[in-house]
């Protein structure tokens, strides 16, 4: 039978405890609230006091960071950081890679694409509106990630 409960230590040598939750068996903390029809994958967290909504899916890898919030049927991909405080509205989606910074704020529906950041504080709407390009920083690009020419 698998452990429902897994200690890890964080950068300063605390202890911390998270829950498997459920449906897909992500790391939960005890604080967070994650709806029940919500699919955390087993390689996913979910920090402290954050909200998970319902059915929505965090992909392996994925952070979700304190206090942040997930809205109904939104979709984040495999390997995406959601900062602090971040709010991402019902029916979004966020690409794989993606980071979002501390207290940003993503709209319902509103689409976030693969390797992409939202720079801290920064409001998006709709994807392609002049305020969500402004909102974005470049893309992420590193030797695995580079195309050719």
């Amino acid at each position: 039978m698998a452990r429902m409960i897994e200690e890890l230590e964080d950068e300063t040598g605390a202890v911390i405890k998270y829950r498997r939750h459920a449906n897909g068996r992500g790391l939960v903390s005890p604080t967070a609230r994650v709806a029940e029809s919500a699919y955390i994958e087993p390689t996913a967290y979910v920090e402290a006091d954050a909200r998970v909504g319902l059915e929505a899916y965090i992909g392996a890898g994925s952070w979700i960071d304190k206090g942040a919030t997930i809205g109904d049927r939104t979709f984040v991909g495999a390997n995406v950081h959601i900062g602090a405080g971040c709010v991402v509205g019902s029916g979004a989606k966020i690409g794989s890679n993606a980071k979002l910074g501390a207290n940003a704020m993503i709209g319902n529906g509103a689409r976030i694409g693969r390797d992409e950041q939202v720079q801290e504080g920064a409001v998006v709407e709709l994807k392609g509106s002049a305020a969500a390009r402004a909102a974005l920083a470049a893309p992420l690009r590193g030797p695995a990630n580079r195309r050719a020419a």
